[in-house]
Order: structure tokens, then sequence, then C-alpha cells
């Protein structure tokens, strides 16, 4: 059934009326994450039955594509000694953000006319050697809670979410119910948009900029707002454009209300790893490099059964 689509000052109230900014005073930088507590983490553990694993994660870009024209700079190199063996070393060197690298968002990597997370001013927040606020390393310890998958493709009876058809809020409520889960605070969000089946025939995601791309609606953000999600994965991202001509429509939950999200997110496998055992919740584990200072990290995120 369609409903009624926000407006821009409904829009730009989800990311101003209901900001999280001030709510975790003993640990800002960590956002969000802040939901996931002890007994969060017990919790999620206790949902691991088989041990089964799938990793969430597409391997490093190597290659350059329309969708990425800064590939991942990765080489070895050898090192022979004489009759006594010999090693090999490896360098890598990537920008991170986009739509191909598999990565975990810190809370200073966007902000809007407002400011960053908390209201910093970013110019007074970044350096060249680094964050001095809401960095990658905030999360160090690593992220471990229940994640829930919504299935779009799955719900629709479609292959892929369209650009005609972008995921709106009302139906992630819809698909909860039908699969039968309820998100709790703390809470993975996982959305499956079919990126890998939208690639096959229509090239790259993200491929051509001028005509945009699927993903999901701006009326998503009362339903991660109103859930208390600590973290998105999605393969699919922000519909683009966007008719509200904002510079962020579900990213803008990372400055306002401290979300951390994994963009990029190998889906495909877990939805039908999902649909043939019909289970939709398990634990996940999101584990960032620590470098001080940082916007993001390659991630590779498991969800465990």
């Amino acid at each position: 059934m369609q409903r009624e689509l926000p407006t821009r000052k409904e829009v730009e109230c989800y990311l101003a009326d209901r900001r999280n900014w001030g709510r975790w005073k003993e640990n800002p930088s960590a956002g969000t994450i802040n939901l996931i507590t002890s007994k969060k983490i017990v919790d999620a553990s206790r949902l691991v039955k088989t041990g089964e694993s799938i990793s969430l994660s597409n391997p490093l870009p190597v290659e350059s594509s329309p969708a990425n024209s800064r590939p991942v700079d990765f080489y070895l190199k050898k090192l022979d000694w004489i009759d006594q063996g010999g090693g090999v070393l490896d360098y890598i060197g990537l920008f991170q953000h986009g739509l191909t690298v598999t990565h975990l968002d810190a809370l200073c990597h966007v902000w809007d006319r407002h400011g960053m997370w908390e209201g910093m001013n970013p110019d007074e927040i970044l350096t060249f050697d680094g964050a001095r606020f809401g960095g990658i390393e905030a999360w160090q310890r690593g992220i471990l809670t229940r994640g829930v998958l919504l299935d779009v493709p799955k719900h629709r009876g479609t292959d892929y979410v369209d650009i005609d058809q972008p995921v709106h809020g009302w139906e992630l409520e819809e698909i909860a119910a039908a699969q039968n889960v309820e998100l709790t605070s703390g809470d993975a969000l996982l959305v499956y948009s079919g990126k890998e089946a939208y690639e096959a025939e229509n090239g790259p995601y993200g491929g051509d900029m001028e005509n945009g791309y699927p993903g999901l609606h701006a009326s998503c953000l009362p339903y991660i707002r109103d859930n208390d999600i600590s973290v998105l994965l999605w393969d699919m991202e922000d519909a683009h454009p966007n008719e509200y001509n904002l510079a962020w429509t579900i990213h803008g939950a990372i400055h306002a209300y401290g979300l951390a999200i994994v963009d990029g997110a190998r889906l495909d496998n877990l939805a039908k790893f999902c649909a043939e055992n019909n289970t939709y919740e398990f634990m996940v584990t999101i584990n960032p490099l620590i470098v001080n200072g940082g916007t993001g990290s390659p991630v590779n995120p498991v969800a465990v059964f």
C-alpha cells in the first residue's frame, strides 16, 4: 500500500529534532554503539546454536571500475635468503569510502550545515593527521550484537530494488512483521536490496552517477531512530539522487543519531541462508582496524547462527 511521502521539512526534522546529541555524555564518540550493553552482547551470543558463519564482506577491489576509479593499491614484495628460505610482504593502500569497499563509517565522516556529530565543527575536528573527535578508534573493542536481516526483494517478489521503487520506512515495518521478527534497542539492522542481481542486469552499482542508483528512501530515518538501531549494514545505500536536494538522507543518521553504518556489505549469501532456514536473527560481529582519527575502516562483518 502506498503511503504519503515526507516533505523536505519533515525529513529535515527527522535529522534535527530527533538528534541524539548529548545522549551519551560518558562516551560520546561511540554514538549508538553505546546501545550495545553487556547484557545485549550476552543475549546475542545465545543466538549461536550451530556455529554456521557467513562473511558479509566483498573482497577489496584491486581493479578500477565505473563505480570505483580509485581501486585498492595492493602488491607483494618477495624476500629471498640464500639457502635459508624467504618470505613475502604485503602493501595495501586504499580510499575506503564509496560504493565498492565494505567499510564502517566513523562518526566524523559526514556533516550538514548544523555540524558534525555532537555539533562539532569539521574545521576544528578534521586535520591532515586524522580527526580529533569521533574517529574509528572509538569502536576498537569491536561491535558484537544481535543482527536482524530484512529481505526486501523476497518481500516484493522481485530480484532487486530498482531506481523507481526505493525502500521506504513503512516497508521495513511490513517486512519485519512478515518475517516475524521484532527489533530491539541496540540491534544491528541489515537491509538486503539485491545488489548482486541488480549489477548482473544493470552494471556496477553507482557506475552511472548521472542517472542515479536505487537504495533506501529518507522515509526510513524514523524507523532507524524509533528502534534505536546501533548499526546499519546495507548492500545498497541512500537512493540517489534524493528529491529533497539534501546532501545526506540516510547517511545523515551518522551526524544526527551517531549511527554506525557499514557500507558495501555483501548480503546475498546471508539472505539465501536466512530464507532457506526461515530465521532472520543471528549474532553479528564487526571489528574495525584501529586507526586513531580515522574516518572509517574496511571490515569483514560476520553473521553467526
